[in-house]
């Protein structure tokens, strides 16, 4: 028998809606929209005023519609999410957040996003609509189609590169569209993989199309994924192009900082089962948090400095 949500109780204040709104639409979950700053940051931007705001701006947008799409997504998902250890505790599975309500915040809030990406330009609202569509369309029906489900999730990831692009405009590198797809890839696969792992029998209660993968099946593509992610990354601090933009071939020194966050991520989900959220694996593992930032830094200080 299905339980949809109950309408909130009187002495339930608007500070309390609020709280339960904020928490649906998942912020620890926005972090993944800083790589919509990678343009910036391999442009040579960062330090340009004008564009960083820009990209600080398309940053905020995209967060408003992230937030409108989590709340659609759990809305959807309400029913599954009900079968699930961790989240039947979120609020629309829970029943503590009216659906009619969270389906009115989605909308407005995807609307004021890509409403507000157009009014910054044509292209940049073009892209954030179809990440927008891209993902109603992963929450009603490309999550249940095998392999198509972590392809969908990796274009996302892909459109907000191509946002912070479009926004600054500048040309979006090949070599960073390979990365960001790949490394998404490997990001969903591994969520996919704990998923299955974690729910066991009960993993296709939660998400029908788990019933068509199994942990070999899964641990192959991370394995190509994984090598794909690695030998694309070390092409590209290498290749000619590079060298020639960035005047300088010691990009190639943050490399070891991109193996131990891969190998971290292995590490994590493998031996500590992690990786159901790479959000809360970024914030909550200080080795993977300090590996990311160390090449940050070393990317800034030999793409800015030219040399060292």
């Amino acid at each position: 028998m299905k339980t949809e949500a109950r309408p909130l109780p009187a002495n339930v204040t608007v500070l309390d809606t609020l709280r339960l709104l904020l928490t649906a639409t998942r912020p620890r979950e926005w972090i993944k929209n800083a790589f919509l700053f990678a343009p910036l940051l391999f442009s040579r931007n960062m330090f340009n005023s004008e564009l960083a705001l820009k990209s600080a701006f398309a940053f905020a947008l995209f967060c408003l519609a992230a937030a409108g799409v989590y709340l659609i997504n759990d809305i959807s998902d309400r029913e599954e999410d009900r079968q699930h250890p961790e989240k039947r505790n979120r609020p629309i599975a829970a029943g503590t957040l009216p659906i009619r309500l969270a389906g009115s915040a989605a909308v407005f809030l995807s609307a004021i996003a890509v409403g507000g990406a157009f009014l910054a330009g044509f292209t940049f609202g073009l892209v954030i609509l179809a990440y927008v569509i891209l993902a109603i369309a992963y929450s009603k029906w490309l999550k249940h189609v095998v392999i198509v489900d972590v392809f969908a999730i990796a274009a996302g990831f892909v459109l907000r590169v191509a946002a912070g692009a479009v926004v600054i405009d500048v040309a979006m590198s090949h070599w960073l569209v390979i990365c960001t797809m790949l490394l998404a890839l490997f990001l969903a696969l591994s969520k996919r993989r704990y998923e299955l792992v974690t729910l066991s029998r009960d993993a296709k209660l939660h998400r029908r199309v788990l019933a068509e993968y199994n942990p070999l099946f899964l641990d192959m593509m991370i394995g190509i994924v994984t090598s794909a992610t690695l030998i694309s990354y070390a092409l590209y601090t290498v290749s000619q192009e590079t060298v020639q933009r960035f005047h300088s071939d010691r990009l190639v020194l943050t490399l070891p900082f991109v193996l131990y966050g891969i190998f971290r991520s292995l590490y994590l989900l493998y031996h500590k089962n992690h990786g159901g959220d790479p959000s809360r694996m970024l914030l909550n593992d200080a080795p993977l948090l300090v590996s990311i930032l160390l090449w940050f830094v070393a990317c800034g200080v030999i793409i800015y400095s030219g040399s060292l």
